[in-house]
C-alpha cells in the first residue's frame, strides 16, 4: 500500500533519525548525498528528511535551470538513489539507477 507524504516523513524518521535535524545530518546519509549537500541546499532541501516526496526528475531539471548549465547525468541518479532512499526503498549506490533514468528519459522524449 502506498504511503502518504505524512506517512512517508514519519518513516524517513523513523528509518533515518537525522531526517529532520538541519544540514549536519548529511554528514551521515548513507547515500552520496553527503557529497552533493550544498547541491541540494540550492534547490530548498536542507536536511534528508525534505527529500521525502520529492520528484528527482524535477530536482535535477531545476538544478540544471539554476546553475544554467546541464549538469552530468549521476547526479539525477543520486537525486533518485536518495530520494528512493528516504521513501523507505532499500539502500543502493547511485550507479543501480542509471538503466532506470535512461528509460524514463527516453519514454519522456518519445512523449513530447
Amino acid at each position: 500500500m502506498k504511503q502518504t507524504p505524512r506517512q512517508q516523513r514519519a518513516s524517513a524518521s523513523t528509518r533515518y533519525p537525522a531526517a529532520g535535524r538541519g544540514s549536519s545530518g548529511w554528514k551521515r546519509f548513507p547515500i552520496s548525498a553527503g557529497a552533493i549537500a550544498a547541491d541540494l541546499r540550492q534547490l530548498g532541501i536542507q536536511s534528508p528528511g525534505d527529500l521525502v516526496g520529492r520528484d528527482p526528475y524535477g530536482m535535477y531539471e531545476g538544478f540544471c535551470k539554476l546553475t544554467g548549465q546541464r549538469q552530468d547525468p549521476c547526479l539525477l541518479d543520486t537525486f533518485i538513489a536518495a530520494v528512493r532512499y528516504m521513501q523507505g526503498e532499500p539502500k543502493k549506490p547511485w550507479w543501480k539507477y542509471t538503466k532506470e533514468r535512461k528509460r524514463e528519459l527516453a519514454a519522456r522524449e518519445l512523449a513530447k
